[in-house]
């Protein structure tokens, strides 16, 4: 890596809510009435406060924290048409081998990850009052925080994670309702690029995949061919927005559970170096892919992207050391060509579910100061 290089810090979408927001998330999950006008008082100051924090963190790209999202994927049953009832869905396979721990792994007040929304009707995008009152609640946040929209960034659900997440009893065409998710979430994309922030497509599944029940016991190759296809829709869907203002999350899924069946991620980088993005985050403090930075060496990062490398874990309440972190951010540096900027960030969000709690949220907040140590560190190191 360029010794002039400088590693910027980041975070991952979703973050800590606050008691008062978690129970209103609860009552419109439960479909109880929520008072609109305390609705947006609550997600106001709850904005608000998470991004004075982060700020306050030193972190240098920041977002809203997905406050008012009941999860990074599902809250698009508020934005979208034809998603109606839930349906029971299989757990993933690597958690089938283990079902005893699989029992107690989901739990959350808020939702029920055992089932998943169905998608009954036409897709089409219906919710943007609901998008344009998010963007705005972070561009008031930040211009509050003495912030310009170019530090900041907004999270979206990838075309593949809805249908990932979303069971299909209408199109009965996997292409045909992955595609007409993608024209409706096409709207989302382009209002969060207009309003100059970057867009960070969410799209664990592009990683994922190997280790669905549906997968499992496929070929490799299967598993590519799904995710080729998961890109090319995905592209698709920001055809209209420009690359620069574009990075991407993949992970292997944000829980703790055994994992042995992931992809492996030499595998995988070449299909996702395909989007039409410049910004790339991939998981790298988790134990079961601390080893992978090698992968970027057989791989190289295309020129003019910026790799997000995952330093700090959102699995446990270890808060990792500044040193490990500047550590893990060191050897990425290492692999990885001169020229290409690295941004410091988790490995994932640590609210991505409301109310599934993983890391406490105190302690979350902590491991965000020592990422923004360990990335000091780093920065002294490589200097």
């Amino acid at each position: 890596m360029a010794n002039d290089a400088h590693i910027g810090t980041t975070h991952i979408g979703s973050l800590p809510r606050p008691p008062a927001l978690l129970d209103l998330l609860t009552k419109r999950q439960d479909g109880e009435d929520v008072d609109g006008d305390e609705w947006d008082a609550t997600v106001a100051e709850a904005t608000r406060d998470v991004v004075d924090r982060q700020v306050e963190t030193g972190l240098d790209s920041i977002n809203n924290g997905e406050q008012s999202r009941v999860s990074f994927n599902w809250y698009v049953a508020d934005r979208l048409s034809g998603i109606g009832g839930t349906q029971e869905t299989e757990l993933w396979a690597d958690l089938q081998e283990f079902p005893s721990y699989a029992e107690e792994t989901f739990k959350t007040d808020v939702i029920d990850l055992s089932e998943h929304p169905v998608v009954d009707g036409p897709i089409e995008y219906t919710g943007r009052e609901e998008a344009e009152a998010e963007v705005d609640g972070l561009l008031d946040a930040l211009e509050a925080a003495d912030r310009d929209a170019d530090d900041a960034f907004m999270t979206a659900a990838s075309p593949s994670v809805v249908t990932a997440t979303h069971v299909d009893e209408h199109y009965g065409d996997y292409e045909e309702y992955l595609f007409a998710v993608a024209e409706a979430m096409k709207t989302e994309y382009e209002l969060v690029a207009d309003a100059g922030l970057t867009l960070q497509i969410d799209a664990p599944e592009l990683l994922t995949v190997g280790h669905t029940a549906a997968y499992a016991d496929e070929p490799l190759e299967a598993a590519k061919d799904a995710t080729r296809l998961h890109v090319e829709a995905l592209n698709e869907a920001l055809a209209n927005v420009p690359a620069e203002q574009v990075r991407l999350h993949t992970c292997w899924g944000s829980y703790e559970g055994p994992h042995h069946l992931d992809t492996d991620l030499a595998e995988m980088l070449p299909l996702i170096y395909e989007a039409d993005i410049t910004g790339l985050s991939v998981e790298q403090a988790n134990p079961r892919h601390q080893h992978e930075y090698r992968a970027f060496g057989e791989h190289p990062v295309p020129d003019g992207w910026t790799l997000i490398p995952g330093v700090v874990d959102v699995k446990t309440n270890i808060i990792d050391h500044p040193e490990t972190i500047a550590d893990r951010l060191e050897r990425v540096a290492d692999a990885v060509d001169d020229g290409i900027p690295l941004v410091a960030a988790p490995d994932c969000g640590f609210g991505t579910q409301a109310g599934l709690g993983m890391v406490d949220p105190e302690i979350a907040w902590a491991k965000l100061d020592a990422l923004v140590g360990g990335a000091e560190i780093a920065n002294e190191r490589l200097a």
